[in-house]
Protein backbone atom coordinates (compact mmCIF):
# COMPACT_ATOMS: atom_id res chain seq x y z
CA UNK A 1 0.00 0.00 0.00
CA UNK A 2 0.95 3.36 -0.97
CA UNK A 3 0.14 6.09 1.55
CA UNK A 4 0.68 9.45 0.40
CA UNK A 5 0.34 12.48 3.25
CA UNK A 6 0.45 16.37 2.19
CA UNK A 7 3.05 16.01 -0.18
CA UNK A 8 4.91 18.98 -1.07
CA UNK A 9 7.98 19.86 -3.05
CA UNK A 10 9.87 22.70 -4.44
CA UNK A 11 12.19 23.31 -7.09
CA UNK A 12 13.22 26.87 -6.50
CA UNK A 13 10.24 28.90 -6.30
CA UNK A 14 8.47 26.33 -7.98
CA UNK A 15 6.17 24.28 -6.26
CA UNK A 16 5.75 20.98 -7.95
CA UNK A 17 3.33 19.23 -5.49
CA UNK A 18 1.23 20.98 -3.36
CA UNK A 19 -0.23 19.24 -0.65
CA UNK A 20 -1.25 16.15 -2.02
CA UNK A 21 -2.38 13.25 -0.10
CA UNK A 22 -4.03 10.06 -1.72
CA UNK A 23 -3.93 6.20 -0.91
CA UNK A 24 -3.36 3.35 -2.77
CA UNK A 25 -4.78 0.13 -1.83
CA UNK A 26 -3.46 -3.51 -2.79
CA UNK A 27 -5.50 -4.51 -5.86
CA UNK A 28 -5.70 -1.37 -6.78
CA UNK A 29 -4.84 -0.57 -10.63
CA UNK A 30 -4.65 3.39 -11.21
CA UNK A 31 -4.35 5.51 -14.42
CA UNK A 32 -2.20 8.70 -13.27
CA UNK A 33 -3.03 11.31 -15.69
CA UNK A 34 -2.42 15.33 -16.23
CA UNK A 35 -0.87 17.64 -18.67
CA UNK A 36 3.30 17.92 -18.81
CA UNK A 37 4.26 19.86 -15.37
CA UNK A 38 0.91 18.39 -13.49
CA UNK A 39 3.55 16.88 -10.71
CA UNK A 40 3.16 12.87 -11.70
CA UNK A 41 6.97 12.66 -12.29
CA UNK A 42 7.66 14.67 -9.10
CA UNK A 43 5.05 11.90 -7.10
CA UNK A 44 6.16 8.87 -9.04
CA UNK A 45 10.29 10.08 -7.81
CA UNK A 46 9.00 10.85 -4.44
CA UNK A 47 7.20 7.58 -3.75
CA UNK A 48 10.29 5.71 -5.09
CA UNK A 49 12.39 7.88 -2.53
CA UNK A 50 14.64 10.01 -5.34
CA UNK A 51 12.98 13.35 -3.61
CA UNK A 52 13.23 14.74 0.06
CA UNK A 53 9.87 16.39 0.39
CA UNK A 54 9.65 19.83 1.85
CA UNK A 55 6.71 18.72 4.06
CA UNK A 56 4.18 15.69 4.13
CA UNK A 57 5.31 12.26 4.01
CA UNK A 58 5.10 8.89 1.79
CA UNK A 59 5.24 5.15 3.21
CA UNK A 60 5.26 2.30 1.51
CA UNK A 61 3.67 -0.41 3.76
CA UNK A 62 4.19 1.58 6.37
CA UNK A 63 8.07 2.15 5.33
CA UNK A 64 9.81 5.51 4.62
CA UNK A 65 11.37 5.42 0.91
CA UNK A 66 14.23 7.42 1.86
CA UNK A 67 15.31 6.19 5.60
CA UNK A 68 14.40 2.25 4.38
CA UNK A 69 14.93 3.01 0.95
CA UNK A 70 16.42 -0.69 0.29
CA UNK A 71 13.70 -2.21 2.08
CA UNK A 72 10.91 -0.54 0.44
CA UNK A 73 12.86 -0.86 -3.35
CA UNK A 74 12.48 -4.75 -3.09
CA UNK A 75 8.92 -4.69 -3.39
CA UNK A 76 8.84 -2.21 -6.14
CA UNK A 77 9.50 -2.56 -9.90
CA UNK A 78 9.49 0.33 -11.90
CA UNK A 79 9.75 1.24 -15.80
CA UNK A 80 11.13 4.75 -16.60
CA UNK A 81 9.33 6.80 -19.65
CA UNK A 82 13.24 6.88 -20.93
CA UNK A 83 15.00 3.26 -20.34
CA UNK A 84 18.79 4.38 -18.34
CA UNK A 85 21.73 4.78 -20.27
CA UNK A 86 23.06 0.64 -18.79
CA UNK A 87 26.22 -0.13 -20.88
CA UNK A 88 25.95 -3.60 -19.31
CA UNK A 89 25.49 -6.49 -22.10
CA UNK A 90 22.25 -8.18 -21.72
CA UNK A 91 23.89 -10.82 -19.64
CA UNK A 92 25.98 -8.67 -17.66
CA UNK A 93 22.29 -6.79 -16.51
CA UNK A 94 20.47 -10.06 -15.91
CA UNK A 95 23.18 -11.67 -14.06
CA UNK A 96 23.18 -7.95 -12.05
CA UNK A 97 19.76 -7.83 -11.40
CA UNK A 98 19.39 -11.05 -10.23
CA UNK A 99 22.13 -10.74 -7.27
CA UNK A 100 20.75 -7.24 -6.54
CA UNK A 101 17.44 -8.13 -6.32
CA UNK A 102 16.73 -11.81 -6.40
CA UNK A 103 15.45 -12.21 -9.57
CA UNK A 104 15.16 -15.72 -11.74
CA UNK A 105 16.91 -15.35 -14.98
CA UNK A 106 14.59 -17.66 -16.43
CA UNK A 107 11.85 -15.89 -15.33
CA UNK A 108 13.64 -12.87 -17.37
CA UNK A 109 13.78 -15.09 -20.31
CA UNK A 110 10.34 -16.38 -19.98
CA UNK A 111 8.62 -12.49 -19.91
CA UNK A 112 10.99 -11.37 -22.69
CA UNK A 113 9.94 -14.83 -24.84
CA UNK A 114 6.00 -13.47 -24.50
CA UNK A 115 7.13 -10.03 -25.50
CA UNK A 116 8.77 -11.47 -28.65
CA UNK A 117 11.83 -10.53 -27.98
CA UNK A 118 14.77 -12.94 -28.35
CA UNK A 119 16.85 -13.03 -25.33
CA UNK A 120 19.27 -15.73 -26.45
CA UNK A 121 20.37 -14.36 -29.64
CA UNK A 122 21.27 -10.71 -28.17
CA UNK A 123 22.94 -11.97 -24.68
CA UNK A 124 26.40 -10.24 -25.61
CA UNK A 125 24.54 -6.76 -27.07
CA UNK A 126 24.65 -3.57 -24.86
CA UNK A 127 21.54 -2.41 -23.72
CA UNK A 128 22.66 1.00 -24.71
CA UNK A 129 22.71 -0.39 -28.12
CA UNK A 130 19.61 -1.81 -28.46
CA UNK A 131 16.24 -0.61 -30.19
CA UNK A 132 14.17 1.68 -27.95
CA UNK A 133 11.48 -1.26 -28.46
CA UNK A 134 13.38 -4.31 -27.29
CA UNK A 135 15.23 -2.15 -24.48
CA UNK A 136 11.32 -1.44 -23.20
CA UNK A 137 10.22 -4.98 -24.15
CA UNK A 138 13.02 -5.93 -21.57
CA UNK A 139 12.50 -3.69 -18.92
CA UNK A 140 8.69 -5.28 -18.83
CA UNK A 141 10.50 -8.50 -18.96
CA UNK A 142 12.65 -7.61 -15.82
CA UNK A 143 9.33 -5.59 -13.80
CA UNK A 144 6.99 -8.84 -14.30
CA UNK A 145 9.98 -11.44 -13.41
CA UNK A 146 10.05 -9.24 -10.15
CA UNK A 147 7.97 -10.67 -7.63
CA UNK A 148 6.66 -7.03 -6.63
CA UNK A 149 3.05 -6.30 -4.82
CA UNK A 150 3.85 -2.56 -6.32
CA UNK A 151 4.47 -2.26 -9.95
CA UNK A 152 4.88 1.53 -11.88
CA UNK A 153 4.86 2.41 -15.21
CA UNK A 154 5.68 5.57 -16.66
CA UNK A 155 4.28 5.85 -20.30
CA UNK A 156 5.36 1.83 -20.57
CA UNK A 157 4.09 1.43 -24.25
CA UNK A 158 5.70 4.44 -25.89
CA UNK A 159 8.06 2.58 -27.40
CA UNK A 160 6.09 -0.49 -28.41
CA UNK A 161 4.79 -1.57 -31.52
CA UNK A 162 0.84 -2.31 -31.47
CA UNK A 163 1.71 -5.90 -31.23
CA UNK A 164 3.89 -5.70 -28.29
CA UNK A 165 1.29 -3.40 -26.35
CA UNK A 166 -1.38 -6.37 -26.68
CA UNK A 167 1.50 -8.85 -25.61
CA UNK A 168 2.86 -6.26 -22.73
CA UNK A 169 -1.38 -6.03 -21.43
CA UNK A 170 -2.23 -9.32 -22.14
CA UNK A 171 0.90 -10.25 -19.42
CA UNK A 172 -0.54 -7.70 -17.38
CA UNK A 173 -4.23 -9.00 -16.51
CA UNK A 174 -2.05 -12.21 -15.87
CA UNK A 175 -0.18 -10.52 -13.40
CA UNK A 176 -2.66 -8.59 -11.53
CA UNK A 177 -3.89 -9.67 -9.07
CA UNK A 178 -2.89 -8.55 -5.40
CA UNK A 179 -0.78 -5.39 -7.08
CA UNK A 180 -0.68 -2.09 -7.00
CA UNK A 181 -0.34 -0.96 -10.12
CA UNK A 182 0.50 2.50 -11.31
CA UNK A 183 0.48 4.04 -14.68
CA UNK A 184 1.71 7.60 -15.92
CA UNK A 185 -0.31 7.35 -19.05
CA UNK A 186 -1.80 10.08 -21.98
CA UNK A 187 -3.81 6.50 -23.46
CA UNK A 188 -6.81 6.45 -21.11
CA UNK A 189 -7.81 4.17 -23.71
CA UNK A 190 -5.38 1.87 -23.59
CA UNK A 191 -5.59 0.76 -19.77
CA UNK A 192 -8.98 0.98 -19.24
CA UNK A 193 -9.92 -2.60 -19.03
CA UNK A 194 -7.08 -2.87 -16.59
CA UNK A 195 -7.95 0.27 -13.86
CA UNK A 196 -10.18 0.37 -11.35
CA UNK A 197 -9.11 4.13 -10.65
CA UNK A 198 -8.20 7.44 -12.50
CA UNK A 199 -6.05 10.20 -10.71
CA UNK A 200 -5.79 13.38 -12.68
CA UNK A 201 -3.20 16.28 -11.81
CA UNK A 202 -3.01 19.72 -12.72
CA UNK A 203 -0.71 22.41 -10.86
CA UNK A 204 0.62 19.98 -8.83
CA UNK A 205 -2.43 18.83 -7.28
CA UNK A 206 -4.90 16.01 -7.14
CA UNK A 207 -7.73 17.54 -9.08
CA UNK A 208 -10.06 14.20 -9.51
CA UNK A 209 -10.05 10.81 -8.12
CA UNK A 210 -12.22 8.86 -9.73
CA UNK A 211 -13.05 4.92 -8.99
CA UNK A 212 -14.67 2.92 -11.75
Amino acid sequence: MIEVTNLTKKFGSHLSLDCVSCTLKDGDSIALMGANGAGKTTLIRSILGYYHPDGGEVLINGQNPIKERTNVLKDISFVPQLPPPIKLSIEELMHYISVSADVDKERIKYYANEMKLDINENMNKSFFKLSGGMKQKLLIAISLAKKSSIIIYDEPTANLDPKARDDFYRLLKQNKEQKTLLFVTHRLEEVKELVNRQIYMDMGKIVSDEIF
